[in-house]
């Protein structure tokens, strides 16, 4: 009798359960994961600390700092947001700085193009750089490339067709080279033809060093006397 009932307390003794503490494990896996965003979220915001002030002294020469490193040209908001002052205190100190180089006759000058401000070599020392740079090589357009250059640059919007029969030749080889070069691109479609219309870049601006299309020299004085009086008039046909 004694042993039947050791076998049954045996038999009906309770056992701990295994999977109880499982759930808790889940949870605070959870937990984990909905925190980490959070976490990575916060690190990337700036805080106020670490915005870069600079006394009124300062923020000249940084502007010409921030010039100096960089190879593109600059808007006065580009440069205004790393110093946190307005655009309008930057083209000041921009205006201002221009100023002072031309009046120092520098080598170099300050130039606004339509894409922003720059420093380049002055135009009156360019062929003293180029010869530097090129060391005695030909890095100029072939005569086919300025040839439609011109055209495109006077004629703009233009299409390759139009491009060749101006030219009697045709121009694609040359025109895809001044695409690569980034001094043309594509700014529309023909109505008609549905073929794509060529106009020049924001740096063929930059290369002339002027602002805007308007600025371009007058072909009157390169043409031969016969010409000269009809080339306004056939440009704008």
């Amino acid at each position: 009798m004694s042993e039947s009932n050791e076998a049954t307390e045996r038999t009906v003794a309770p056992q701990e359960p295994a999977t109880p503490q499982e759930p808790a494990k889940e949870s605070q896996a959870q937990q984990e994961t909905q925190t980490q965003p959070t976490e990575v979220m916060h690190t990337v915001q700036p805080s106020d600390d670490e915005r870069l002030e600079l006394s009124a002294e300062d923020i000249k020469p940084a502007v010409e700092a921030i010039l100096m490193a960089t190879d593109q040209p600059l808007q006065p908001a580009d440069i205004a947001k790393v110093l946190s002052c307005t655009a309008d205190e930057v083209e000041a100190i921009l205006t201002d700085l221009r100023d002072g180089y031309d009046a120092d006759g520098r080598g170099f000058e300050l130039r606004r193009t339509a894409r922003g401000w720059q420093y380049a070599s002055r135009a009156e020392y360019e062929q003293a750089v180029q010869l530097f740079v090129t060391d005695g090589q030909t890095a100029r357009l072939s005569q086919a490339a300025l040839e439609s250059l011109a055209i495109i640059a006077y004629k703009q919007p233009i299409t390759r067709a139009q491009v060749a029969a101006i030219r009697g030749v045709n121009s694609d080889g040359v025109i895809r080279s001044l695409s690569v070069r980034g001094l043309i691109r594509e700014v529309g479609t023909d109505p008609e033809s549905h073929a794509a219309v060529l106009g020049t870049s924001e740096l063929f601006l930059d290369y002339m060093g002027i602002d805007s299309l308007g600025q371009l020299p007058p072909l009157a004085p390169f043409l031969p006397a016969e010409s000269a009086a009809n080339s306004d008039e056939s440009l704008e046909q």
